[in-house]
């Protein structure tokens, strides 16, 4: 049996995939594509849907940044923000130096069993155990 990988992606892939031209927009457009037909298991945390939204609502309709979210929860494993997380991310706070959001996302990733997050955010170097990949450097 073939197992689909499984990628937990950061914010700024959803953010490229539904914006404007960027560099990283059609690398991020084919994972989530390539994830809609079963060929990747996608995850990622609730504090990057809630940022998902923010900036959609800030740039579009509220329906439209609406269903964007909705899709993106129909799409992958969103891992939830609890008191494991908070405690983890702030540890990446006091120890690491992650800095505010970043260290949630992170906690959530390194909590999910994750040891790489797809991004294009560098801040996520400095955070032990925890690799960011391009999305570039995953889609074809």
């Amino acid at each position: 049996m073939n197992q689909r990988p499984n990628l937990f992606l950061d914010t700024p892939v959803f953010l490229y995939a539904l914006g404007k031209a960027a560099p990283a927009k059609a690398a991020a457009q084919t994972l989530l594509r390539d994830a809609s037909v079963g060929q990747l298991r996608l995850h990622t945390g609730a504090e990057c849907v809630q940022e998902v939204i923010f900036h959609r609502l800030r740039s579009g309709s509220r329906n439209l940044a609406a269903n964007q979210v909705h899709a993106i929860r129909e799409l992958c494993v969103v891992h939830p923000m609890d008191d494991a997380v908070l405690d983890r991310g702030l540890e990446l706070i006091e120890e690491a130096g992650a800095r505010g959001r970043d260290a949630f996302i992170a906690a959530t990733a390194l909590l999910a069993g994750f040891d790489h997050i797809v991004t294009t955010d560098t801040r996520f170097v400095d955070v032990p155990g925890l690799r960011p990949v391009d999305p570039r450097d995953l889609a074809g």
